[in-house]
């Protein structure tokens, strides 16, 4: 499933010299708007493959309250319009992220899950699972899973502890379509 989500944020000017010509534009209300059915669909989606339970789902997204929880996601079933918070967004964006890598470093969803549930004696997750460093509730969870693995996509890091279970990516691992 790719699933992509525009999102503009930041303006360069031509003429590299300019500083003044560089800003960064904040996400307005309508931008916000725009891409939180399709990021809130796209969430779901996930969750449904990953095996969440609706507490995951909610911790994931920043502890909404479970009555929001449900409104958004009736929303954004139903297309009517939802705005999220940014910082909501911002998690939904970095979920997206881990999806993304996952299947491209693991050819079955069988073995992304073993991945990303089972436990790891790599840094940043001193022997738990990937998911649980992602459910402590801060941004920073997600967003340590995501850099891990945007980084053993990279080949700079990541490589899976020997006895895991999952072998290293290998150039022909690499499947291009």
């Amino acid at each position: 499933m790719d699933i992509k989500i525009p999102m503009r944020v930041a303006h360069l000017p031509t003429d590299i010299h300019d500083p003044a010509g560089f800003h960064l534009d904040r996400i307005n209300p309508a931008d916000r708007a725009r891409v939180s059915g399709p990021g809130l669909r796209a969430f779901r989606a996930i969750a449904d493959r990953w095996g969440l339970d609706e507490t995951q789902r909610r911790t994931l997204l920043g502890e909404p309250p479970r009555s929001t929880y449900h409104q958004w996601m009736k929303k954004a079933a139903e297309r009517a319009p939802v705005s999220l918070p940014l910082d909501t967004l911002l998690r939904i964006s970095a979920v997206l992220g881990v999806h993304k890598a996952l299947t491209i470093l693991f050819l079955r969803d069988a073995e992304a899950l073993v991945w990303l549930k089972g436990n790891h004696r790599g840094l940043p997750f001193a022997g738990q699972p990937p998911l649980d460093v992602m459910l402590n509730g801060a941004q920073d969870g997600i967003l340590t899973v995501r850099r891990y693995l945007d980084a053993w996509r990279g080949g700079l890091r990541g490589a899976p502890d020997p006895g895991s279970g999952a072998d290293p990516v290998q150039a022909d691992d690499i499947v291009w379509i």
